[in-house]
């Protein structure tokens, strides 16, 4: 992407959290950009944050599960903006309940927005950008692509299923020998306003778990991984870093630990006690709906800050450096004060 000259951008769920504060930041670098998501409320008020910010918006309401509407907004964006250069896949949807109280229709449409959104968007994109061999797409994942968590089995069967999609298009791309780019940014938890609009069926009401990093630290990393898309995927956050090397190390201690702290950490201390707004099904912001911004409750805890553009050009140093200190961890688990084995 071109510092000196506008690029036409496209994020889905641009209306809120994440999505809200990437659409501002291509804009403070003078980018046009297109606006994909259900809700007025919030693609008005992103439209305004992007034009305040020097870019160009283009507010374009769209169910990222419908393929058909997905395709014409593409249209749409390329007949008013021009050429598409960069396309983040951000939408989602989720559920907050125990596998088992998941409605079969809930789970399908988690899977459709979240999974099959990126999917479509993902392909809107390469049929523009394959005939000019030009062009990112960045999908926008989680620590959850790699790593299950309980009580999010929706969400995290999806985010699995992008990886999935992304690596294989990646083999594709690489085949081709394409000059278009694909990679993936996986994000921890963010302080967004998803938890006062979730589908929720805990006893408690929902929090991300800590530690909570501020929108604006996985926009920053989402606009450098589209300005540097050669590499396969970024993690962002050491939390993220964390349990994707835990995970690839240990994944049966982790899913103990997460079978003892996974459900209370994911809940507030208050109970839920009226039926908040759900944006499963219909945005909440929709239909005379408030304006819910990029951020959620959490601000009083979240990080402003992050390691991500040290780690995202260091990543193999530092995994080759938890890989040793874990390695000589285990060694001194299994050594005396002595140097000799422990007896068994």
């Amino acid at each position: 992407m071109n510092r000196n000259e506008p690029s036409v951008v496209v994020v889905t769920g641009a209306s809120g959290g994440v999505g809200r504060a990437t659409a501002r930041a291509f804009a403070a670098r003078g980018a046009c950009v297109a606006l994909l998501a259900r809700g007025e409320a919030g693609l008005e008020a992103a439209a305004e944050e992007v034009e305040s910010r020097g870019g160009r918006a283009l507010p374009l309401s769209v169910d990222m599960a419908d393929p058909h509407a997905v395709t014409a907004a593409a249209d749409r964006i390329e007949e008013i903006l021009g050429p598409v250069d960069v396309w983040i896949n951000n939408a989602f949807s989720g559920v907050f309940a125990p596998f088992v109280e998941i409605e079969p229709e809930e789970f399908r449409r988690v899977t459709e927005v979240t999974y099959l959104g990126y999917a479509y968007g993902t392909r809107a994109a390469l049929t523009r950008m394959l005939p000019r061999d030009h062009g990112t797409i960045v999908q926008v994942g989680s620590a959850l692509a790699y790593r299950g968590i309980p009580l999010q089995s929706a969400y995290c069967g999806a985010k699995h299923a992008i990886q999935g999609m992304n690596e294989s298009l990646r083999c594709e791309l690489l085949h081709l020998r394409s000059k278009v780019r694909t990679t993936m940014v996986q994000l921890p938890a963010v302080n967004t306003p998803q938890f006062d609009w979730v589908l929720n069926r805990l006893p408690r009401r929902p929090r991300p778990v800590a530690p909570v990093y501020e929108p604006e630290v996985a926009a920053r990393a989402i606009v450098h991984a589209a300005a540097h898309p050669r590499r396969r995927e970024y993690w962002v956050g050491g939390s993220t870093v964390a349990t994707l090397l835990a995970n690839a190390v240990v994944p049966g201690l982790l899913d103990r630990y997460l079978a003892r702290t996974g459900f209370d950490a994911q809940q507030r201390p208050e109970r839920e006690r009226d039926l908040p707004p759900v944006n499963l099904w219909h945005a909440v912001d929709g239909d005379g709906g408030r304006d819910f911004g990029a951020h959620g409750e959490f601000g009083y805890q979240a990080h402003a800050h992050g390691t991500q553009p040290w780690l995202s050009r260091h990543r193999a140093g530092v995994a080759a450096g938890a890989a040793v200190a874990a390695a000589a961890a285990v060694i001194r688990g299994r050594m005396d004060h002595h140097g000799r084995p422990h007896g068994r």
